[in-house]
């Protein structure tokens, strides 16, 4: 069973939004997946692209133990800087998901403080965010050098709410991955799912996720029916 997640105080709108950036505001899942695919494969791993997408949301610190099961732990180091660089060629051509710079602002708006909270790397958060082009609604930015572990461990999370000085049950986590549904139930901080990362709803939802939606254009669409508003429900 996953873990249950405490909405914010009845009857009442969470207090910030921490949200996932890959995939969930900006389209670059299979941009990673490609890259990863990549990366095994020059060092002599061939693995379906269609196991890789699965795993796409575990940081660098995890994914090609959790790809490769037992291997040669010392070529780790040399797939992941491989990875980084065939990525980087793509930043030039990340673009927001449908929706992605509409919510922020709507957040930013209707006061909640916004936090992006992300398991990438400094180069990539820079690209996704000139990606977004949305930093005058974004409060804070965690990234994989504010965490030891990658979700589903809450190292990222945890990072945010020291932050933003806030509780896990004053806040709502937006993400499109199983392992972002994960570590908000870890404690106990409602997930939003979105689909837009290719992981279904019926996944998201076996997760943990309090409601899903198709992209964050659906999200905001259905806005007041959203955890965001403490009502929650959704679909």
């Amino acid at each position: 069973m996953p873990p249950t997640a405490t909405f914010p105080t009845p009857g009442g709108r969470p207090r910030a939004v921490l949200l996932d950036v890959d995939g969930t505001l900006v389209d670059t899942t299979y941009a990673h997946t490609t890259c990863w695919w990549q990366a095994l494969r020059q060092h002599g791993h061939l693995v379906p692209m269609a196991r890789i997408h699965r795993a796409i949301g575990l940081g660098a610190d995890r994914i090609v133990g959790h790809l490769l099961g037992e291997h040669d732990e010392s070529i780790d180091e040399s797939v992941v800087a491989a990875h980084a660089a065939l990525v980087t060629a793509w930043h030039e051509r990340f673009v927001p998901l449908p929706g992605a710079r509409e919510l922020l602002r709507r957040c930013a708006e209707e006061g909640l403080t916004v936090v992006l909270s992300t398991s990438a790397g400094p180069s990539d958060v820079e690209a996704l965010r000139r990606a977004l082009d949305a930093d005058e609604w974004v409060d804070e930015v965690t990234t994989s050098s504010d965490a030891e572990h990658s979700k589903p461990d809450t190292d990222i999370l945890q990072a945010a709410l020291e932050r933003i000085g806030a509780s896990p049950t004053e806040c709502v986590f937006v993400g499109d991955a199983v392992w972002d549904a994960e570590a908000a139930g870890r404690l106990g901080m409602p997930c939003i799912g979105v689909e837009s990362g290719g992981t279904s709803a019926a996944e998201l939802g076996a997760a943990g996720c309090v409601e899903t939606w198709s992209d964050t254009a659906d999200l905001l669409e259905h806005w007041e029916a959203t955890a965001l508003t403490g009502s929650g429900g959704g679909r």
